[in-house]
């Protein structure tokens, strides 16, 4: 500690995002003189719909101490092996991205340019027939690897659904036993330094007054303190992303919880579906230029496979980001930072990764430039890789049955996605730059699984003798499925380390076969629950 270290951090804002972070600094600023303070609203209510996460969540919630088992108990969290997206490519069509590898590559030849010549040499099953968690999902199954699992249990890879708002709570019982405060009330102004522009401190509506070093800004789409007082600036994505609302409900479980999320493409944007133990999350995401609010709302409800279990919420936003996520003494978490919908399940990831560079990062009240702009470089990197990665997905399109659709096929793309796209065309080939988040297994999963077949293969592919590889192909895949085969139904793994009241018994076949061909035998119409 010297005279520059940081003494007070302001978390404004609490949520998924503030306890998120709260619970990271009271685990890595527990140095005796740096003071963390919520300061939360009853009066304020949370978007809290992001209840999908992505493989990295394992990595943060094991950083702050969490328990597993005791984190699905209390969040009435699932495991999530990936997304089934349906009339995405095409009307009537499906199929999955997994998380996770395809299989293994041989002698240095990457595993899915093998798949592209094998496929173009005679009929084969979908790709995802070499992923351990692909096949595990259209089965219903799910086993947690043990650190000494061999292949292929040990490619099993996943994430976790949970209530969102109870994992909030969660994370504010864990900080506030570790000293972190948390004041009750409501921002009313914001005070800045005159010399600097620097954020000095925050008025409740009692007239307290908390200042601070370091803000961090939770405060959700409004941006109080990046926006609102600093004026950072915002950029707006919708001529990629035209979906600007949402309206989401929960509704009852009428089956075994599914171990995937489910993105299902509608006339004028798309519906997720995220099954939790105790109800299922649900929400439609659309462009108010081809949908109204009313019709918008009808239509989810409508959709429903349980009865509602609370009102319709409606959201409105503007896909982009802030010009700066850290600006000045304020650095912008969740929300505050910028908004990319919820098709891949980024949105607590953008929070986590945040919450990590910060740490990495962490400035002293002299708050050097260089550590700014190396923070705002790195998650403007990340927020523009996703924002390609989610792109994609309508850009790839074919369908032309509605506006929206034809608007999303026809539309110009970000030159970064255009070249990646034209690679994988020519030869699937795919690199990783910068601060990529998404690997290369899930470019191919989404490319191939919308019909972005490439023209040929790459040339060291003819390397290797085509019945050998044909032979080790057949012996991966057949090793996943015996592997699926022996694992119990996601809701026989849940009862036994995170039980909770037994849902209503699933009807028979209600699992989705994905886009595996009926010659595989992952052509499986349900799960043996």
């Amino acid at each position: 500690m010297n005279e520059h270290s940081i003494r007070e951090v302001v978390i404004v804002g609490g949520g998924t995002a503030g306890w998120m972070a709260a619970a990271a600094f009271s685990r890595f600023l527990n140095n005796g003189y740096t003071r963390v303070t919520v300061v939360e609203s009853d009066e304020i209510g949370t978007v809290g719909v992001g209840e999908a996460t992505i493989p990295p969540i394992l990595t943060f919630n094991a950083m702050i101490g969490l328990d597993e088992n005791s984190f699905l108990a209390e969040t009435k969290g699932t495991f999530k092996l990936g997304i089934e997206f349906r009339n995405w490519g095409r009307l009537n069509d499906s199929y999955f991205h997994p998380f996770g590898a395809f299989a293994q590559d041989l002698q240095g030849v990457h595993f899915h340019q093998l798949y592209l010549r094998e496929r173009a040499r005679r009929p084969m099953p979908d790709i995802t027939a070499w992923s351990m968690s692909g096949v595990a999902a259209s089965l219903g199954k799910f086993g947690r690897p043990s650190p000494t699992a061999q292949t292929p249990v040990r490619e099993l890879t996943y994430a976790f659904h949970f209530d969102a708002g109870l994992y909030a709570q969660l994370l504010r019982r864990l900080s506030e036993a570790r000293g972190i405060q948390r004041i009750e009330g409501r921002i009313t102004d914001v005070t800045l330094r005159p010399e600097d522009g620097f954020v000095q401190s925050v008025t409740l509506a009692d007239g307290r007054t908390i200042q601070g070093d370091l803000f961090i800004d939770c405060s959700g789409f409004r941006g109080l303190l990046i926006e609102e007082a600093l004026q950072t600036g915002y950029e707006d994505w919708r001529h990629w992303l035209p979906c600007d609302r949402a309206v989401a409900a929960p509704c009852a479980n009428v089956r075994e919880p599914t171990p995937y999320t489910r993105a299902t493409a509608r006339d004028a944007g798309w519906q997720w579906r995220i099954p939790l133990q105790h109800r299922v999350g649900n929400g439609l995401v659309y462009c108010s230029e081809f949908l109204d609010d009313d019709t918008a709302e009808a239509q989810l409800l409508a959709s429903l496979e349980g009865s509602p279990t609370a009102d319709p919420r409606r959201i409105r936003f503007v896909t982009g980001r802030r010009r700066e996520m850290w600006r000045k003494n304020v650095v912008a978490l969740g929300l505050s930072s910028g908004f990319i919908e919820p098709l891949e399940s980024t949105s607590i990831h953008f929070i986590q990764s945040g919450i990590a560079r910060l740490i990495a990062l962490f400035p002293d009240k002299r708050f050097a430039e260089i550590e700014r702009d190396e923070y705002n470089r790195q998650m403007r990197d990340m927020y523009d890789d996703v924002r390609d990665f989610i792109v994609l997905h309508y850009k790839a399109t074919e369908r032309t049955d509605t506006p929206f659709w034809n608007r999303c096929r026809t539309m110009d793309i970000p030159d970064s996605l255009a070249r990646k796209l034209e690679l994988f065309r020519t030869k699937g080939r795919l690199f990783r730059e910068g601060m990529e988040l998404f690997s290369n297994p899930s470019w191919i999963a989404v490319c191939l699984g919308q019909h972005i077949v490439p023209e040929e293969h790459e040339p060291s592919a003819d390397a290797l003798d085509e019945n050998l590889v044909a032979q080790a192909l057949e012996q991966m895949r057949q090793g996943y499925w015996e592997t699926a085969q022996h694992m119990p139904t996601h809701g026989e793994f849940l009862a036994r380390i995170a039980p909770q009241p037994k849902p209503a018994a699933a009807p028979p076949h209600a699992l989705p076969t994905f886009s595996f061909t009926e010659e595989s035998p992952f052509a499986v119409p349900g799960s043996p629950v």
